[in-house]
């Protein structure tokens, strides 16, 4: 260290309430502000050695997390001598160099809070990095694999020194070199096809706040250009890895299947082909908190990272469920439901008719949307949507929930025949309930992605009829467990 840069620090703590310590900086906290102070050092992944590679480091910072993170990231700001003391700001040239930002409750940090996540703020997690990635700027084609590649290569090493069970790290360091082998031709085409951006990067649970109910992602990766470049489903698979580890199946499926819709709004169709590498990418997340908790002398919780990263690295086995029925008798419900229950976690990709419709009108998921929307052959561009992805998605190896009324016969035998030309296993479920109960639903409904009301009903049962061939269900009777029987293997 310097001495200028040792005389900033101590000047900083001792005007400081507290003072956090991390491997690449130093946080002072005073009042409502926290100032960072990079460390004069240098790793194999960066190099804060000099004061201008500081403040190169410390503009990258405010620039990237302004984009996530809102107000908290707030300038960068000089130090001066002035005299025998130093001020931020002042006259004179900058002896070093610091971040100003808004200080926050720890407590308000995800990764801090023993309650399970909210679904609901779940899928906000998710439409929030969906549109951060659409935004982000696109690779170009010598970013190569990016955080990926370079992650496979370089966790493997601190992996077998920090990891208590030595035979199951070298399967998941066997594993991820096999995936990322097998998986880069792919993951070069998703590439060319502009689904690599400059991302977050460390979007772990520890760098998510929540502040007046809503999520805000916080302390980007800026200090390496091959860290922050990344395929987009390498970044969102980071929470979803860090809530599946956390038992919380039920949010990392939700943070899932939110980040589809929203980002299939803004990247193309071949978004869903893609998921064949998302077991490959939650491995590898897995793996390196493995290691960077190992390193902290963490060790029962890097041994469930470790033990996390060999599950993922099970394939998922691809089938198709066809969930219909008259609005109101929750058929988002049960395949909200049913989809974390099939196994390997995360679970089921769920296309959801009410949303893809608000997709095609480039309208928010909660926006209504005018009565054209819905007519005849706006509900045939809607399943051929919906038919559209869920190929791709049996075709990328995974499991496929569908969730729409299924009112029109044609629509349920197309449904079964594309489970059929994927060579996957088909399963329809009718839900049905009352008229009365269903009318009390809809009229009790709020805040939701479907626009049907009492006259959609009423048309509905004008014209409802029990599908023979599928599997019909009264709602009041034993939803969680014929969720349990789908969610088996063989969907008995």
């Amino acid at each position: 260290m310097t001495e200028v840069w040792s005389a900033v620090a101590d000047w900083l703590a001792a005007r400081a309430d507290e003072v956090i310590e991390t491997s690449c900086a130093r946080v002072y906290l005073t009042g409502d502000t926290a100032w960072k102070l990079k460390r004069p050092v240098r790793f194999a992944f960066l190099d804060f050695s000099t004061l201008e590679k500081r403040k190169w480091a410390l503009d990258r910072e405010l620039s990237f997390n302004r984009r996530w993170s809102g107000d908290i990231y707030r300038a960068v700001r000089p130090v001066t001598r002035q005299g025998e003391t130093f001020a931020i700001g002042g006259e004179g040239h900058a002896v070093e160099w610091l971040l100003e930002m808004r200080r926050f409750d720890p407590d308000a940090v995800i990764g801090h809070r023993p309650e399970p996540m909210d679904p609901a703020l779940a899928d906000d997690l998710g439409r929030l990095i969906a549109r951060a990635h659409i935004d982000a700027p696109i690779a170009s084609r010598d970013v190569d694999l990016g955080a990926y590649g370079y992650t496979v290569d370089s966790n493997e090493m601190p992996l077998k020194e920090t990891a208590a069970e030595r035979a199951l790290a070298q399967r998941v360091i066997d594993g991820t070199r096999a995936g990322r082998d097998a998986l880069t031709p792919l993951l070069m085409t998703r590439l060319d096809e502009g689904f690599a951006r400059q991302c977050h990067g460390d979007l772990h649970l520890g760098n998510i706040l929540l502040e007046a109910g809503r999520p805000v992602p916080f302390d980007c990766l800026e200090f390496n250009d091959t860290l922050s470049w990344m395929d987009a489903l390498y970044d969102v698979a980071f929470p979803i890895m860090d809530l599946v580890v956390r038992g919380q199946t039920i949010a990392a499926n939700r943070l899932l299947n939110a980040y589809l819709d929203e980002a299939a709004r803004g990247f193309p169709p071949s978004l869903w082909r893609g998921l064949r590498v998302l077991p490959q990418f939650l491995a590898v997340r897995a793996s390196v908190r493995a290691h960077v908790t190992g390193s902290n002398g963490e060790r029962e919780t890097s041994a469930r990272y470790l033990r996390a990263a060999e599950e993922f690295l099970t394939a998922p086995t691809p089938r198709l469920i066809a969930v219909g029925g008259l609005s109101g008798t929750g058929k988002t419900h049960f395949a909200r439901h049913l989809a974390p229950l099939i196994a390997p976690a995360p679970g089921a990709v769920i296309l959801r008719s009410d949303e893809v419709r608000k997709r095609l009108w480039n309208v928010g998921s909660l926006d209504p949307l005018p009565p054209e929307a819905y007519a005849p052959t706006e509900d045939g561009r809607v399943y051929g949507e919906i038919f559209a992805a869920a190929a791709l998605v049996l075709a990328a190896g995974c499991p496929v929930v569908l969730d729409a009324t299924f009112l029109d016969p044609a629509r349920r035998v197309e449904a079964e025949a594309i489970a059929a030309r994927a060579g996957v296993p088909f399963d329809g479920l009718w839900l049905k309930g009352e008229p009365s109960e269903l009318r009390a639903r809809l009229a009790a409904r709020a805040g939701d992605a479907s626009d049907a009301d009492l006259a959609v009903l009423e048309r509905q049962l004008a014209r409802d009829a029990v599908p023979v061939t599928w599997r019909s269900h009264d709602i009041q009777s034993g939803l969680d467990r014929l969720a349990r029987d789908l969610a088996r293997p063989g969907g008995q």
